[in-house]
């Protein structure tokens, strides 16, 4: 294992979505591992380590809420560099989180891009002052762009909080993360989702390795 971390998160809102909702969002209970693992590369990330999520606590109450938000029907590309608000508005239903918190233990591994340079001793380091300044290459969010999340580094000993969720949960199958496959020159031909069985045990939330799932 590599160097581990702590990172406490928390936000108003939060929607992390179920695959399986076609047209409205309808949020997991909880955060999924690739939206953690994609909270800690906006604070640091290069091609040289990999972020591993190895457990998630759940701080706050689960609680959800709907809401109606206004999208657009498409999304920019080559084709279509220009997209018109007023005609392509459409107003859809979403089950989001509501004032959510969670605690992120993770590692990262070192990956056949390390050059000589990169260390596990440095890309550590530098996390951990990034994270103490409340640094970030974007500002990382909870599963939508327009749910800001909020950050603080965790360090010293353990961090007590009330265990509001006691016992067993079974939060069904869940988004673990996507391993992108890529061709000879770098493009992206396939995304493969891979998906694993989540356990709340007393707010806790332990998170399996891809191989292991």
């Amino acid at each position: 294992m590599g160097y581990g971390i702590r990172l406490r998160v928390w936000g108003e809102y939060a929607c992390f979505t179920r695959p399986e909702m076609k047209v409205e969002r309808v949020s997991y209970d909880v955060i999924t591992p690739s939206a953690a693992r994609g909270i800690l590369e906006a604070i640091h990330w290069k091609p040289a380590i990999r972020w591993v999520i190895d457990r998630i606590h759940v701080v706050n109450p689960i609680c959800f809420e709907n809401i109606r938000r206004n999208e657009v029907e498409s999304k920019a590309s080559v084709k279509k560099a220009s997209i018109y608000v007023t005609e392509e508005r459409q107003q859809r239903a979403s089950m989001v989180l509501k004032n959510v918190e969670y605690i992120i233990e993770a590692h990262f591994e070192m990956t056949e891009q390390r050059g000589a340079e990169d260390t596990p001793e440095k890309h550590y380091n530098v996390f951990l002052r990034r994270a103490r300044q409340g640094q970030c290459f974007h500002r990382p969010y909870l599963g939508c762009r327009e749910f800001q999340a909020h950050f603080e580094l965790l360090e010293g000993g353990l961090v007590s909080y009330e265990n509001v969720h006691p016992g067993v949960k079974d939060l069904g199958y869940m988004l673990l993360d996507q391993v992108f496959h890529v061709d000879t020159k770098g493009v992206t031909k396939e995304v493969v989702p891979h998906f694993f069985r989540a356990r709340m045990v007393d707010s806790v939330i332990e998170v399996p390795k891809l191989e292991e799932r």
